[in-house]
């Protein structure tokens, strides 16, 4: 294949990969992050061994700029599947805090109503 075909099917990719994952909904997301990390771990695996043996300078060049850009990918998507399941723990330990204790500064005393507050007995 020649460069400008390699390069139509790489913007084409692109643009399709863009359409996707647009159209994911919020709670398929995080098991689709952990199949995509799963895949990015496998293409690192194949842009070391393709580094290992590679034989000019220019195929050993961006076989380590793949190496980098997949690297960054992997990481990046355990960061980001880490903040969304943080998010759900969030929801959940809002739910079992403790209510919060009436302040010192001129809140309500327990079984006081607010309207008694300053009212003489």
């Amino acid at each position: 294949m020649d460069g400008i075909s390699l390069l139509t099917i790489t913007v084409l990719a692109v643009f399709v990969g863009f359409e996707v994952v647009s159209k994911v909904s919020s709670t398929l997301h995080t098991p689709l992050m952990s199949g995509a990390n799963a895949i990015h771990g496998i293409i690192l695996v194949g842009a070391i061994i393709v580094a290992g043996q590679a034989t000019h300078p220019w195929v050993l060049a961006v076989a380590l700029l793949a190496v980098v850009l997949a690297t960054a990918n992997l990481v990046g998507g355990f960061v980001v599947t880490d903040r969304m399941l943080e998010m759900f723990r969030g929801r959940r330990g809002a739910a079992e805090r403790p209510p919060e204790k009436p302040s010192a500064q001129g809140g309500a005393h327990e079984g006081e109503s607010p309207e008694r507050k300053g009212s003489v007995r």
